[in-house]
């Protein structure tokens, strides 16, 4: 499934959710709502209305009670990370990288993973 750019923006509290779907899918929506209840301090319809609009972007599921995800963590991160470099950096990835190690001091094991990274594209 193909989502538009728009739907990659969550708030921080839908963002929260997903984390917790994320980490416990697949799982039964009452077992979720249990889950939102312990850990988000949500009442059960708070659960279900923020779950139907992560599911209006295509981004989870609830088929038969069933909650799973259309798309997974790290394809969301990663296209988070392209709209950020998109819209900050005009797109330009060694900008990117530059305005991040101006800022912190990579170590060497860190180098050398990019390094890594890099050779592997």
């Amino acid at each position: 499934m193909v989502i538009s750019m728009a739907e990659y923006k969550l708030g921080e509290i839908e963002m929260k959710f997903a984390e917790l779907i994320w980490e416990n899918e697949p799982i039964p929506s009452g077992e979720l709502a249990f889950l939102s209840l312990k850990e988000l301090n949500w009442k059960r319809t708070t659960t279900y209305t923020v779950l139907k609009r992560l599911c209006d972007k295509g981004i989870f599921k609830n088929e038969k009670g069933m909650v799973s995800s259309l798309v997974s963590k790290q394809l969301f991160q990663a296209k988070q990370s392209e709209e950020f470099v998109e819209g900050t950096f005009g797109g330009s990835l060694p900008d990117f990288v530059a305005a991040f190690v101006s800022q912190k001091k990579l170590s060497e094991e860190e180098i050398e993973e990019l390094k890594r990274i890099i050779e592997g594209k």
